[in-house]
């Protein structure tokens, strides 16, 4: 049997979103079965928790359907990378393909990478030299992979399309029966990943919610602070690969001024020189290699109650605000908004390039507009663990996001006090440690041994209520009342009544 093609993904990405890489095979398989009826139900794919069975020799079975299925499917993601038997089957395939052309002089795409979620930057040269974004699958499926599509609209026309194209290139590229390769051993092959520098990633237990307020190509000049325009026609009228990044070069002030921008706010490259992938883009891929999965949206009308429906599920949100953008509109009425309203896991980052603009009028009217936006969250940039900054640098950018995350991931915990050990583990994290015993402390000072005494009426503490003594409702008190002379009683004092210190009450 020869199965039109072969699944291959990380099992941490099954991990961590197993429903969705399980309903991405079921759909690729059924839409390959429409559109190819004549092959059988177990020609189409093979998957191996499908398909192993208890006993079966796992890695000689994986090496004899991975040599003999027609196409690879790859599910590209921080994880498969990671992955060192994922870069083995990869590269066994990758193999096949090349060695097919040698003989035939055909070049066959058998091996079909889908973009799970945004890979990282530095992939093996053999990966690639792989196509693996098309133009038609949208801007969504290129910044968020196919797993953003499943999570925001899993029936809807773009996730459908990546579906329906990938079906249509396994039965393209099926027809050209590349040779088969039944002397393959997984366990001799030495993959080209996985990638040193994402080799630990983490089980992704949690989604952080990206949302963008930038500019566009060609958006009119913005008022900011309410003194007019400062940003002249700074703004770029269309991209342009120019100087290696994807905005445009500036106006008559200079090459860089207020950023470059495209025709999406997630297109936004704030520093100088620009490089790609965006700012955005970036921030999905610091994210991810953390150990967590991301979405990625724009600042819209909606913003609050989006960010409240985070909260309701468990998840944190950072908001990425181009200085430039922030006093205009469609995006100063939203942030005003929020500003108002109380979103204690929600981060706000405003990255700043050293030269936007340069130290003058201009620039003190620009972040007045952005105070005047932000005056409620303004307040709380300096205070500890602060998820309001500004200012950001480019060689501070990812070591800023990751700290906020973290600060407001460290804050839902604290908030998610009905399942503990539930909400830990979401974040791939271990039970909550045990709360510490009560401190045992002497109630009096120690008394030299003396004559013994008959029990006497209890003796109030200086300070207690009259009759809060031992004797009045068993510990009711706020200690114990000490006993006769020449014993020593204790007071327990429990960690957990304890009142809450001063940063401990902001949480």
């Amino acid at each position: 049997m020869r199965p039109y093609f072969f699944f291959s993904y990380a099992r941490r990405d099954h991990l961590a979103g197993g429903a969705f890489v399980d309903q991405f095979f079921t759909d690729l398989r059924d839409e390959l079965a429409r559109i190819e009826p004549e092959a059988g139900p177990g020609e189409l794919a093979y998957r191996d928790t499908e398909r192993l069975r208890i006993g079966d020799d796992w890695e000689r079975q994986l090496s004899r359907m991975l040599g003999a299925s027609r196409t690879m499917v790859a599910l590209y993601s921080p994880a498969y990378f990671a992955s060192p038997y994922c870069g083995k089957e990869w590269t066994a395939f990758d193999r096949r393909t090349r060695r097919h052309e040698e003989q035939t002089g055909e070049s066959v795409p058998a091996l079909i990478p889908v973009l799970w979620e945004p890979p990282p930057e530095d992939l093996p040269a053999e990966v690639r030299r792989i196509q693996y974004l098309q133009h038609d699958f949208g801007a969504e499926y290129a910044t968020g992979g196919l797993r953003h599509l499943l999570r925001t609209d899993p029936q809807g026309t773009a996730y459908r399309k990546v579906v329906r194209v990938i079906a249509e290139r396994i039965r393209e590229a099926a027809t050209w029966r590349v040779a088969e390769l039944r002397d393959l051993d997984l366990g001799q092959v030495e993959g080209c990943f996985p990638v040193e520098e994402v080799a630990p990633v983490a089980v992704r237990s949690s989604l952080v919610r990206l949302f963008v307020a930038a500019r566009r190509a060609g958006d009119p000049p913005a008022p900011v602070g309410g003194a007019g325009a400062v940003n002249g026609d700074r703004f770029p009228a269309q991209r342009s690969e120019a100087n290696g990044g994807p905005g445009g070069a500036g106006g008559p002030d200079g090459p860089y001024q207020g950023g470059w921008y495209g025709p999406h706010p997630r297109d936004w490259a704030p520093y100088h020189p620009p490089r790609l992938p965006s700012l955005a883009v970036q921030a999905q891929q610091v994210i991810t290699r953390a150990g967590h999965s991301t979405s990625l949206e724009t600042v819209g009308p909606d913003l609050a109650d989006a960010l409240d429906r985070a909260r309701e599920n468990n998840e944190v949100s950072v908001l990425l605000v181009d200085p430039w953008a922030a006093g205009a509109e469609p995006f100063r009425q939203a942030l005003r908004d929020f500003d108002r309203q109380n979103h204690p896991v929600t981060a706000v980052l405003l990255p700043d390039s050293t030269d936007d603009p340069p130290a003058g009028p201009a620039r003190a009217r620009l972040w007045e507009g952005v105070r005047e936006v932000f005056a409620r969250t303004w307040l709380h940039r300096s205070g500890p663990e602060p998820l309001f900054r500004i200012h950001i640098r480019r060689e501070r950018f990812e070591r800023e996001l990751l700290s906020t995350v973290t600060v407001a991931q460290n804050r839902l915990l604290d908030q998610l006090d009905d399942d503990p050990v539930a909400a830990r583990a979401q974040f791939g994290l271990g039970p909550d440690p045990r709360p510490m015993p009560g401190l045992t402390i002497p109630a009096w000072p120690p008394v030299p041994p003396g004559p013994p005494v008959s029990p006497g009426p209890p003796v109030p503490r200086p300070g207690s209520a009259p009759g809060a003594g031992a004797g009045s409702g068993a510990g009711a008190g706020t200690g114990a009342a000490p006993g006769p002379r020449g014993t020593l009683r204790e007071e327990t004092v429990p960690l957990t009544n304890r009142a809450p210190s001063e940063g401990e009450a902001d949480r």
